[in-house]
């Protein structure tokens, strides 16, 4: 059965992000930060990312703001003016408006075939967009999750 991978490199050493995602047979990363270039992201971040990914396991990048929430969701809740449950709220909102599902099923829709992983920056997919949106695609397509 196909599998939908998420993962975070907080926490995470190269060498074990990039050993996960060997492991998982992962093919394509969907890059779901607002913000790809932070220097906080370290190797994870954009163009480096890209060019480790090609390089070291022949994974393919993706960067989809579609799946990033605004710059004053995130905010907000990083300054813990939302709680995880307000987050989640004005986060579905947002994705009702940018009519996610429909452009999952239009953009996506070789996830049966393939083994996309979304990453984020969370360690833990708990109180994490990707874990939101990873269900979207459970919703869309029945597919296992695994976050890495």
């Amino acid at each position: 059965m196909a599998k939908l991978y998420t993962i975070g490199f907080t926490k995470k050493s190269a060498q074990k992000f990039f050993e996960l995602l060997e492991k998982s047979g992962v093919n394509t990363i969907i890059d779901i930060k607002l913000n790809n270039t932070s220097q906080l992201s370290g190797f994870a971040k954009y163009p480096d990312i890209k060019y480790f990914l090609k390089k070291l396991q022949n994974i393919d990048y993706i960067h989809d703001l579609n799946f990033s929430p605004t710059e004053d969701i995130l905010k907000n809740y990083k300054n813990k003016l939302y709680t995880w449950n307000d987050y989640v709220k004005y986060f579905d909102k947002l994705m009702n408006e940018r009519e996610i599902e429909k452009y999952i099923v239009e953009k996506y829709s070789d996830c049966l075939g393939k083994n996309y992983c979304l990453l984020c920056s969370e360690d833990s997919s708990e109180n994490c967009h990707r874990s939101l949106i990873s269900k979207k695609f459970n919703k869309i397509f029945g597919i296992e999750i695994e976050h890495l």
